[in-house]
């Protein structure tokens, strides 16, 4: 099925919800129970944090665990808000997942961009609903082995750039609406306390997709790794380190628009299963003809 480029979010809104409908209950009729209850059986800390895409991971990538601490024949949700500022910018992001028998996740993320020292009073508002399917391992219980947890994703994007910046992205060609498709794999080591996580993105978007998806230039999607690794000081604290590989797309426009790639250094505190909080310095190098923007990273999150 085509998405159209331009076409509202919301007319492609039920894309995603339909197929998470038609998993689950392919997935609940392989069971013997199909009843579905409220979970919170996994190890502290395994289902990661939130991204700032909303799906379950890393701070900046999504991993192939799904969010909260549903297990088989289980329910899970999470809701988080996340705040990323450098010198020039600032990015909110709110963001929900909910995860059925520990195999399939249904995100929403809202994010607010603080263009401001591009044009005042500039705020890029991107929507980002995403699906994800885990395909095969268990993180916990293949610990023990060379087998990681495999998953599938999607991220349907659309921005909303506002008139300052709309007319630049029309300017290149910059599609408002984009698709990110991914695999992850996430293997512990449970003995070790170690956790790695790599994510190859098939994407047109640039910037995350706050300036748009493609251009005029190339209109072709990308394929960009993306790697997590996190160690266990102890059974509720985790640190590590993020980096995500990202395509340049506009590079032709001009060096403003060259993007670098985004890295961070994580701490991550689970209070409780219901409370998690993550701190982190992230450097996203070049956006929009300003350089070397790096800063803080919080994001708060609540689990079901």
């Amino acid at each position: 099925m085509k998405i159209p480029d331009r076409s509202p979010f919301a007319q492609w809104l039920a894309i995603p919800v339909v197929a998470s409908t038609l998993l689950a209950s392919a997935v609940g009729a392989q069971t013997t129970d199909t009843s579905i209850a409220h979970g919170n059986g996994k190890l502290l800390l395994t289902g990661g944090v939130s991204s700032i895409d909303g799906a379950a991971g890393g701070g900046l990538t999504p991993w192939a665990v799904t969010g909260g601490y549903a297990t088989n024949n289980q329910f899970g949700a999470t809701a988080s808000i996340s705040r990323a500022t450098t010198q020039d910018y600032g990015l909110t992001t709110f963001g929900v997942t909910a995860t059925v028998h520990d195999r399939i996740e249904v995100s929403l993320a809202r994010q607010e961009f603080n263009a401001s020292v591009v044009a005042p009073g500039a705020t890029l508002k991107q929507d980002i609903l995403g699906i994800k399917l885990k395909i095969a391992g268990d993180a916990v219980l293949d610990s023990d082995t060379w087998m990681p947890q495999i998953a599938v994703g999607a991220e349907f994007k659309h921005v909303d750039p506002g008139d300052a910046v709309g007319g630049v992205l029309n300017s290149v060609d910059a599609k408002r609406s984009g698709v990110d498709l991914y695999v992850s794999a996430t293997k512990l080591f449970l003995a070790q306390s170690v956790l790695v996580n790599g994510t190859l993105r098939a994407t047109k978007a640039n910037q995350n997709g706050l300036l748009g998806f493609g251009s005029s230039d190339n209109s072709s999607y990308r394929f960009e790794p993306e790697v997590s690794l996190a160690y266990l000081l102890r059974r509720d604290l985790a640190v590590g380190a993020e980096y995500r590989r990202k395509p340049n797309n506009l590079e032709f426009a001009g060096a403003a628009f060259r993007e670098d790639d985004w890295k961070d250094l994580f701490i991550a505190w689970s209070q409780s299963k219901n409370v998690s909080i993550t701190a982190a310095y992230v450097d996203l190098g070049n956006i929009v003809g300003h350089k070397h923007q790096a800063g803080a990273y919080v994001s708060l999150q609540l689990a079901y």
